[in-house]
């Protein structure tokens, strides 16, 4: 018995290529006139997908149609899924087809001659297999049984950039790997170049000064073990192609003499505009694992049914249980909690253990923060505090909970929660209308730390999903996606758990920034007490490097939410050692138990907009034991 037939032509396309695309259908048998097509090409728009093509014969660019043997162009009509909420185009076949003849959809230019030019362009991202759908209706009468799948290969397109993995913080002698991605315009890997690149790896003091000398792999990356540094000191990988000159370098690596810690890099809030990390976690994992190279990650599906419902949940435990990783990858199962404005807000709820149930709010056990807190350990989940100064999503910090609330999330792509933009807020949360987000100042983390709450500092990346829901297509003002490093002895959940517990943490807008920060050489997220250093009511000697991905254009220490000082670098690395040498009494804050205190962070920001936060220091001040030293 015949079998119907679908292939491709071309079966493969390149990220972003410009063509003109043929499906071919030959049905197993007859088909009758009036019968219904309706083409699904499996996108809603957006930028990186593939590109929605135009209805319309009198259409010379990027328009979609159908032929038959006859050869007569059969135009279509494009009509909205309501499932999907995503358009199809549908056709009517115009004359009877017989067994063996041909239906061939085409997406792209009518005139061969300029398909590189006005055809369709392809998505921007690489997939093995992308299906497009054509769904028929014998009958036309709008009952769509069958389906027919098409598929092309997209892969990586012509070699654009080179991007080198490297760890932020090293050893000196102690032996490090690093990864070599070759990209195209798109960030995707690929291995098309001409066949005659080469290309030259270098790095300051590289003993007896040899240069490596790499082909482009098939696979797109190269990893290159055993690296090690004899010297301390600053580096950067560079990396030339020969044939065209162009140069990359990598994020700056610190050789220390002898250092326990290691940035390690990630989120524990981010959606991919790619993958969508409940319906496709494991498309998501192996993204934010292999393509932007996160050391650790959270997911953080929303709680509702709706939108997680109970066998999604288990799915991503599932492969958040397979994915987790010690010393490659770490993964997190979290999920994102809503509660009343003001008094709860909005939280990122991560788990230490696999296996745990989404917390839903209309459930009982987890209707209220208070409830869950009184159900769960403060070690066996951490509740991060995010977007607090959005107007839907503001928390006011009037209920913080320091043993469950140890981290906040002080910026993601859709605004910072620091302070108020008329306070110095340079990515501020706002939208161009009315209808939008707007900031708050009663989210303050700034208003926070003036209470004496004390939280390690994180980042967010971006999210269209819970309360960023309406966002994506509004006039709400979105900015990069941000990233967390936390200093850890251990790339292992206990070990970067145990650091944000100490408040080890700094948050970037996206780049790899290195700031150390340190006061009487307590590092970041200390506290430090006159009653153990007396010498701290009368000098704080303050410490900085920072390392940035661009030249720094702005360096500011807060001191109890305000500048303290203001630098302007001009250079891409910032060393200062500066004494404030002002009586503590003179710039103390007051908590609500009546504790005397000082907190100090960084705010860096570079000359391309991007921004870095320390998390605090804080000093606490004691009346007493002063008193007592003067006497001795």
């Amino acid at each position: 018995m015949r079998r119907s037939v679908a292939y491709t032509e071309p079966k493969k396309a390149y990220a972003g290529q410009v063509n003109t695309w043929k499906f071919v259908y030959s049905p197993a048998t007859p088909l009758q006139k009036g019968t219904r097509f309706k083409f699904d090409i499996g996108s809603f728009g957006r930028d990186f997908e593939w590109v929605i093509p135009e209805t319309g014969s009198r259409k010379k660019s990027n328009l979609i149609w159908m032929a038959t043997n006859e050869k007569k162009m059969i135009p279509a009509t494009a009509v909205m899924d309501d499932t999907h909420h995503r358009p199809l185009f549908e056709f009517v076949l115009p004359h009877d087809l017989e067994e063996g003849e041909n239906v061939c959809i085409f997406m792209g230019s009518p005139d061969p001659a300029t398909s590189a030019t006005q055809g369709n362009r392809a998505q921007t991202n690489t997939v093995r297999r992308k299906p497009f759908y054509l769904h028929i209706d014998p009958k036309g009468k709008g009952n769509y049984k069958e389906i027919e799948p098409f598929y092309i290969d997209v892969r990586g397109g012509m070699l654009k950039k080179i991007t080198p993995i490297v760890p932020s913080i090293v050893n000196k002698n102690e032996r490090f790997n690093i990864v070599i991605r070759f990209e195209d315009e798109y960030s995707n890997l690929t291995g098309l170049s001409p066949e005659d690149t080469l290309i030259e790896l270098s790095y300051e003091r590289l003993r007896e000064n040899i240069n490596w000398k790499l082909f482009v792999p098939e696979t797109g990356f190269i990893t290159l073990p055993n690296l090690y540094f004899n010297e301390i000191g600053l580096y950067r990988i560079q990396l030339k192609n020969l044939r065209n000159g162009s140069v990359f370098f990598s994020s700056p690596i610190k050789c220390y003499p002898n250092n326990p810690l290691q940035a390690y890099w990630g989120t524990f809030h981010a959606e991919s505009t790619m993958f969508d990390s409940s319906k496709n976690i494991e498309s998501s994992l192996r993204f934010n694992r292999d393509d932007k190279s996160l050391q650790f990650f959270s997911t953080s599906a929303f709680e509702s049914e709706e939108e997680t419902p109970g066998t999604t949940w288990k799915n991503i435990s599932t492969f958040i249980s397979e994915f987790n990783e010690d010393d490659r990858f770490v993964a997190f199962l979290g999920c994102q909690w809503q509660g009343e404005d003001k008094e709860e807000g909005l939280r990122q709820i991560v788990y230490a253990k696999d296996g745990k149930p989404i917390l839903r709010k209309n459930e009982q056990k987890s209707s209220h923060l208070k409830k869950i807190y009184r159900n769960h350990l403060p070690k066996e989940l951490l509740s991060i505090p995010m977007f607090t100064m959005g107007s839907k999503t503001v928390y006011d910090f009037q209920s913080f909970d320091p043993e469950y609330e140890k981290a906040v999330e002080i910026y993601n792509a859709w605004g910072s929660s620091e302070c108020t933009a008329s306070e110095g807020n340079p990515r501020p949360i706002s939208c161009k209308s009315k209808k939008g987000m707007k900031e708050k100042a009663e989210g303050s983390i700034r208003r926070a730390l003036n209470k004496n709450c004390r939280f390690a500092f994180l980042a967010g990346g971006y999210d269209d999903r819970g309360a960023f829901k309406d966002f994506f297509d509004s006039d709400q003002v979105q900015y990069t996606p941000g990233i967390t490093a936390i200093l850890s002895s251990a790339q292992t959940r206990d070990g970067l758990l145990q650091a944000i517990e100490k408040r080890s943490t700094f948050a970037t807008t996206g780049p790899r920034i290195l700031v150390d920060f340190s006061i009487a050489n307590q590092p970041i997220g200390s506290q430090i007490s006159t009653a153990d250093k007396p010498g701290l009511a009368y000098n704080r000697h303050i410490k900085i490097d920072i390392v940035g991905t661009d030249k720094l254009k702005e360096v500011l220490v807060i001191r109890n939410g305000e500048v303290f000082l203001r630098f302007a670098p001009d250079s891409e690395e910032f060393e200062l050692e500066h004494d404030d040498l002002s009586p503590i009494a003179e710039n103390i804050l007051k908590g609500p138990d009546g504790s005397l205190f000082q907190y100090f962070y960084l705010r860096v920001e570079q000359e391309d907009s991007h921004l870095a936060w320390s998390s605090p220091i804080w000093i606490d001040h004691s009346t007493n034991k002063i008193k007592k030293e003067v006497k001795k």
